[in-house]
């Protein structure tokens, strides 16, 4: 494909997602019908819908719409691109410029307003302002980069120092990140991961910097009785395993079993050990966790650069819900915490009135659970933007039961 074929594939896209067609949805049914098109030509096109999505009325502003095609316009005029001789018009590149579009595309883009220049949407503009105080700036400047690549070295399976080699070898070059122990910054190549040896033979997991530090914090050990309370595709799951060193007991647990479809195969390729637990299992297990980990569903403000779409998709009702859901999940997770155990809650927001709002109101809710401290993370630190408050449970709660027995939803992967 010629950089305008690509140019245009990605603008249809674009309009098909501000229409309201997901994303991925939208990529994959492209690229099930352009055969013609190589791996190249689909990360390509996949970019620029990305970038686009990222600074969506930034982008639509200075192009003079919110469309597909005033959008990339815009961005390619601010790559530098040679607009004349991608809007040719001949084959399958974008029809030739006009002169209103020549005109939006002269303006200053700092003329802006705020949510504009930033990219965000009008109602959060004050829940940001007041969350994130002076990094307001700095922290959605950032929003606009693509998030970089990131692994977790797991150590079940090997070291830091051996799966650098494995992944230098595949041709991935990655850096430690001081923030995290075993945490890997991805250099150049980032595409190779997923083929890699060091990926296939769960030396290595792709999971945010951020992501990493928060279960790093929250303290799992070996010999513990750990559930992941929100458990998802299961990336957490996964990097308490490797801090338990598959010793203990890890639980996961969804509202959506679904979600957790994968996490069998990945627990198998990572040498972890994870049981399932079905609704009857969860309803049956009493308080006798050392550590209940709640990465509870939220508005993913801090992972706008990973998943731009949800920021356009999020709206004033969905942000208002979230509040009293976070509240409901985080108390219904606390009955497995076992006496002097730990409750941590986490999410991938920015905003206080999922976080330390949320925190409060347990710790209100719940006088004699001992908060244990936070963790704020935003892209400044180098990762998605992330949450985390830890509890300890009252000493004297009774005697916890028995643990049930192994679920028939478990697994276990050597």
């Amino acid at each position: 494909m010629t950089p305008g074929a690509r140019l245009s594939a990605a603008m249809s896209l674009l309009d098909a997602i501000l229409a309201g067609e997901p994303s991925e949805r939208a990529l994959t049914r492209w690229a099930r019908a352009s055969r013609f098109a190589g791996s190249k030509d689909r990360a390509a096109v996949r970019d620029l819908v990305f970038d686009g999505l990222r600074r969506r009325r930034s982008l639509g502003w200075l192009g003079g719409a919110d469309s597909g095609r005033a959008i990339l316009t815009a961005h390619a005029s601010l790559e530098g691109a040679d607009l004349d001789a991608l809007f040719t018009g001949e084959g399958f590149d974008p029809a030739p410029l006009g002169d209103a579009e020549r005109a939006a595309l002269a303006r200053d883009p700092a003329g802006a307003p705020d949510p504009v220049r930033l990219d965000y949407p009008d109602f959060l503009d004050a829940s940001l302002r007041a969350s994130l105080g002076a990094d307001f700036e700095p922290v959605l400047a950032a929003m606009h980069d693509r998030a970089p690549v990131d692994l977790r070295v797991n150590t079940l399976k090997t070291t830091l120092n051996a799966a650098l080699v494995v992944l230098a070898r595949d041709g991935v070059q990655a850096v430690p990140h001081p923030l995290v122990p075993n945490a890997l910054r991805v250099r150049d190549n980032p595409r190779l991961v997923s083929a890699s040896r060091a990926y296939s033979q769960g030396m290595v997991e792709l999971q945010d910097l951020s992501s990493q530090a928060v279960v790093a914090a929250c303290g799992a050990a070996p010999g513990m009785t750990v559930l992941d309370y929100c458990a998802g595709g299961g990336g957490k799951t996964l990097a308490l395993a490797a801090a338990m060193q598959g010793r203990g007991r890890l639980m996961a647990w969804d509202v959506n079993p679904r979600r957790m479809k994968d996490l069998p195969e990945r627990a198998r390729r990572a040498g972890a050990e994870v049981q399932l637990l079905g609704p009857a299992e969860r309803n049956a297990l009493g308080p006798v966790c050392d550590l209940v980990l709640v990465d509870a569903p939220c508005s993913g403000t801090g992972a706008w650069r990973r998943k731009p779409e949800g920021k356009w998709r999020l709206t004033p009702q969905d942000l208002a819900d979230f509040a009293p859901l976070q509240d409901r999940i985080l108390a219904q997770a606390a009955r497995h915490v076992r006496p002097g155990g730990t409750l941590a809650y986490a999410t991938c927001s920015l905003l206080a009135d999922e976080n330390e709002a949320r925190a409060a109101a347990f710790a209100a809710a719940h006088p004699d659970w001992t908060p244990m401290g936070e963790l704020r993370l935003s892209p400044l630190d180098g990762g998605d933007g992330f949450y985390l408050a830890r509890f300890a449970a009252p000493k004297a709660r009774g005697r916890a039961p028995a643990a049930p027995a192994q679920p028939r939803g478990a697994f276990r992967a050597s």
